[in-house]
């Protein structure tokens, strides 16, 4: 079977790597994909929401099956687009159509599916434009700090969690009035904030049955311990020590299921990846949002962990039977270590030459911001490279990674040395 995986980043990397060990992968195509992802399939330069571009290669190259890497194909409706044709709707899509996409896609959405099927999370209002006033005073009521949500996508920074009254109604106005984040901030969800350990619980669904996957703690700081700037994520750690036994048992009961159920009762079809991100308060799990595919860079640390083929897995979900596959996973731990552009995440440089890779020994490299130029790998986004150990125990994996995070050299990088430190300390 030919595949067609669509993304440019990390994330698409690990399932190009992972889906090309698959029996059931002819050749594999990337669209746009990155310098490393070639390593795998075919790199095409394709945008991946240039739907029309994507059928016509689907076409023309016989494709068997499309997985929807990023967010944004999904939530513009590359699944509804492909249904709606009749010479593609055969083309499995892995990734929900546009009504299940609204999970990720509008906050105040996802807000009101957890409230409607009683699914823990924190309290909240929404209010627009037009609801300000309204939206000032309720903030005058509430606890501090607070957290004000944009309610469509921002590309990771629409959420913003304000210390006290003043910043919060003056985040408010900007959103609401100044357009903050353009059309995502059309909408604020203001919500209560939750204090306690976060995590991220990831789904396989055929939108009847499904299958958990490795759990993640992501890393969000750009900085040592936790400070600074929030990123797309600076690293990563599967499994998580604290979220085990009993508490991934609330998992399942709590939010897994009545999400599925939920999914079914409001008759949303949905066949593809669900990406809970949870807090964990006192051993109790609260839902802070859903997405609708897997996270970066939680994938790298996930899918290595992953023993079963995923393309058989993804087949489950495309001719819904994935109750009938086989899934295994390693006991082993994985953590990622990322490479970031000197300067990130605000302003950075791009096209670094970058070398040392050859040198890596106990890790798997994952490129995320890079291209190939003329056969020299070079630096193209802010999140360069994610390098992942698999190793028996935590304390290896993070030496491991973080030793042969400091093998790869190009001018300005820069990574975190303190990933999974934290965990550490708790076991």
């Amino acid at each position: 079977m030919n595949i067609l995986l669509l993304g440019s980043g990390g994330r698409e990397n690990a399932f190009a790597w992972k889906m090309a060990q698959s029996k059931h992968c002819s050749q594999l195509f990337i669209a746009p994909g990155n310098g490393g992802t070639a390593n795998f399939g075919k790199n095409v330069a394709l945008k991946a929401t240039d739907f029309k571009s994507i059928g016509d290669f689907a076409l023309k190259n016989k494709i068997g099956m499309v997985v929807v890497g990023p967010e944004e194909p999904l939530v513009k409706g590359i699944h509804d687009y492909f249904l709606a044709d009749e010479r593609l709707k055969s083309i499995p899509v892995i990734g929900p159509q546009k009504a299940g996409a609204q999970l990720e896609g509008s906050k105040d959405f996802s807000k009101d599916f957890m409230q409607r099927h009683q699914i823990p999370t924190a309290a909240y209002r929404s209010f627009t434009k037009e609801t300000l006033q309204e939206g000032l005073k309720y903030l005058e009521n509430q606890s501090l700090p607070i957290v004000l949500k944009a309610d469509g996508l921002a590309a990771g920074k629409g959420v913003l969690i304000c210390e006290n009254l003043a910043e919060a109604q003056a985040e408010l106005k900007a959103m609401l009035a100044d357009a903050k984040f353009g059309e995502a901030s059309e909408k604020v969800v203001i919500e209560e904030f939750l204090s306690g350990i976060e995590l991220s619980v990831f789904v396989l669904t055929d939108g009847h049955s499904y299958k958990i996957l490795p759990e993640a703690k992501d890393y969000k700081r750009i900085g040592e311990g936790d400070t600074g700037l929030n990123t797309g994520g600076m690293g990563s750690v599967s499994p998580v020590s604290f979220a085990q036994g009993d508490f991934l048992k609330k998992v399942e009961e709590r939010i897994v299921v009545p999400t599925i159920e939920g999914l079914k009762k409001d008759q949303i079809p949905y066949k593809g990846f669900i990406f809970i991100g949870l807090m964990n308060v006192n051993g109790d799990p609260y839902v802070i949002e859903y997405n609708v595919r897997m996270g970066d860079p939680e994938t790298e640390s996930v899918l290595p962990r992953i023993e079963s083929d995923l393309v058989e897995l993804l087949l489950g979900v495309a001719q819904e039977n994935l109750q009938e596959k086989e899934f295994k996973t390693s006991t082993k731990t994985a953590v990622t270590v990322m490479l970031v552009a000197g300067g990130y995440p605000g302003a950075y440089e791009k096209g670094k030459p970058m070398s040392g890779m050859e040198n890596v020994r106990h890790s798997m490299v994952f490129h995320a911001g890079t291209e190939n130029d003329n056969g020299v790998i070079k630096t193209n986004g802010g999140r360069v490279i994610a390098v992942t150990s698999l190793q028996d125990n935590l304390f290896d994996a993070v030496q491991c990674a973080i030793a042969d995070a400091g093998r790869i050299y190009y001018d300005g990088r820069y990574f975190r040395s303190d990933i999974g430190a934290d965990l550490l300390k708790i076991n």
